[in-house]
């Protein structure tokens, strides 16, 4: 199989076709690469078909207008790690307009192409964007025109990028690119810390004085457990991936059933080849048995004249 055909491939899909349309345009593709090379041919026939927030940043991949937001990644990393308040608010400013400024014109690819991309797909498009900035293996997959669905960033955890590409191993850098670790971008947790810890001594010293006083007096009832963020968190990343597993099987099924349609169309096509070759025989032998026929009435007329002209002779 050959992973660079494959790649180009799946770009034009990915870029050319609409995702409504995805299916059918691939299916013709894999018919058309069935005689050179039936390998590539099948692995075409397993290729995905993209969200339409995945679709919109194939456009802008496409249009290379992801580089700058890719790019300004590492600036973001290093003024983290240096601390730097003032530089990080600038770059997080940057960041802010760059990728509302690239949402828009996703979107305005999308209804260039005749597909409109609704609010909801644009709030995926402008989270994929973030997560190609936060993790330099993300900004690889975006860049890359194959991606086939959206990505997210959670905090320091790195992008999920399981099912994310077309074709996996035509994206090295998605996978074995830089080690830098990801970007938080969740402001509001750092907001909490940052209140918590720039409260003053005096007020932490009342608190701690209540406190005192609360031990003193009668044991008030139990309080109620606090909702733990980061157990909503994963509960919600587990729901996530149960969802996005169960469209990856719902598209591995429709995948399946379009080969197998794919299939029984190759076996009818051939059974229809056959029936005009036999057609064409059965008409052939016909046309051999009438020349025979009238070949036989001919000489039978012959013999009978020439019978004829020998008892004339003979009288």
């Amino acid at each position: 199989m050959d992973i660079d055909t494959l790649a180009g491939v799946a770009r034009e899909l990915l870029l050319v076709v609409a995702p409504a349309d995805f299916v059918a345009e691939r299916t013709a593709r894999q018919r058309a690469m069935r005689a050179d090379d039936r390998d590539t041919a099948a692995a075409i026939g397993k290729l995905r078909k993209p969200t339409p927030a995945a679709w919109v940043i194939d456009l802008l991949a496409h249009e290379q207008a992801l580089d700058e937001a890719v790019d300004l990644g590492p600036s973001l990393r290093e003024a983290q790690a240096k601390a730097d308040p003032q530089e990080i608010s600038t770059l997080r400013r940057q960041r802010t307009s760059v990728v509302a400024a690239l949402a828009q014109a996703g979107a305005d690819l999308a209804t260039d192409a005749g597909h409109p991309a609704t609010p909801a797909v644009l709030e995926q498009v402008r989270a994929t964007i973030e997560a190609a900035m936060a993790d330099p293996h993300a900004g690889a997959a975006v860049r890359s025109g194959l991606l086939v669905q959206p990505l997210e960033s959670v905090g320091f955890e790195d992008v999920d990028l399981d099912g994310a590409l077309a074709v996996p191993d035509a994206v090295p850098d998605a996978w074995s690119g830089s080690g830098a670790p990801p970007i938080d971008i969740e402001e509001g947790r750092r907001a909490r810390r940052s209140t918590r810890a720039s409260r003053p001594e005096k007020q932490a010293e009342e608190d701690q004085q209540d406190q005192q006083d609360q031990q003193d007096r009668a044991p008030d009832p139990e309080p109620e457990p606090m909702p733990d963020p980061a157990a909503e968190r994963r509960a919600a990343r587990q729901a996530e991936t149960a969802a996005r597993t169960e469209s990856r099987d719902a598209d591995a099924a429709l995948d399946e059933a379009e080969r197998e349609l794919g299939a029984a169309e190759d076996r009818r096509a051939g059974l229809a080849r056959e029936l005009e070759r036999a057609t064409a025989e059965v008409e052939r032998l016909e046309r051999s048995r009438d020349d025979a026929e009238t070949a036989s009435d001919r000489a039978r007329d012959v013999l009978a004249a020439a019978q004829e002209h020998r008892r004339s002779l003979g009288r």
